[in-house]
């Protein structure tokens, strides 16, 4: 049997549960249309499926909180343009749709990096978390990414800190910390843009400093870096701080 819309709608009717709805209202997880469908059971569907760029589109389309989950986990980063991007970040109306289009779909296009700085400028609050979101999945899956791609986002982060949405200033402390988790160097500079936050005025970025620098000056932290830098070659650690050295055949 073909997957298709009319499938795939049917199967996540046949595990919603209301109950699960009621449970995701309590932490912030509210949608107009929403079935209540377990994520195991998304990823499941998600599975069976494969990479459908069109389906994943006409899922988006119907508004349904889990259809617009499994849209992002069958969707071809490779064929994800900037305006589809725009079109679907507009629409986010949860941190966890945000944050799941954000880390299965979004930070994979050849996008992302552009459009955490551009949507990093925007009021929109599912906007502005998006963008932070990218940074902090960016720092996660990105594992060839140089220090270099990343120091940029510290001063953004710093002038974004003050946002007193918690939407927004849990995201900007999620990327400062996913930042300073990378490596050693990164670590430093993460500590010192916390450092600079704890004395700004503004309350929330005084949380982002102070919640960020516990777990970024943690025993379990520092630990696993140290581990991370003695086991990685030094041609790596330069690599990793100014990008790959491309040798040219004819100078």
């Amino acid at each position: 049997m073909s997957v298709n819309l009319r499938t795939v709608l049917a199967e996540l009717r046949a595990h919603a549960d209301p109950r699960n709805v009621e449970g995701m209202a309590r932490y912030g997880i509210r949608s107009a249309r929403a079935y209540g469908v377990p994520s195991p059971v998304i990823q499941r569907i998600a599975r069976g499926v494969g990479r459908d760029h069109a389906l994943a589109a006409r899922l988006w389309e119907t508004g349904i909180l889990e259809a617009r989950a499994v849209a992002a986990l069958i969707d071809d980063p490779r064929l994800v343009g900037g305006a589809q991007m725009e079109r679907w970040v507009a629409q986010f109306d949860s941190w966890a749709i945000c944050d799941h289009v954000c880390g299965k779909l979004f930070d994979r296009t050849p996008l992302a990096w552009a459009k955490a700085r551009a949507w990093s400028r925007r009021r929109a609050e599912f906007t502005r978390r998006a963008a932070f979101a990218l940074v902090a999945w960016l720092a996660v899956h990105d594992k060839q990414a140089p220090d270099a791609s990343f120091l940029p986002f510290l001063p953004i982060i710093e002038r974004a800190a003050a946002d007193e949405r918690p939407m927004v200033k849990k995201a900007v402390n999620w990327a400062l910390r996913q930042i300073g988790k990378r490596n050693r160097s990164l670590n430093g500079h993460a500590i010192a843009c916390a450092e600079r936050l704890r004395r700004q005025p503004s309350a929330a970025a005084r949380w982002v400093a102070a919640d960020a620098l516990r777990e970024l000056r943690s025993a379990a932290v520092q630990q696993r870096l140290r581990c991370r830098h003695a086991l990685t070659p030094m041609s790596a650690r330069i690599s990793a701080t100014i990008g790959p050295i491309r040798y040219r055949e004819n100078p």
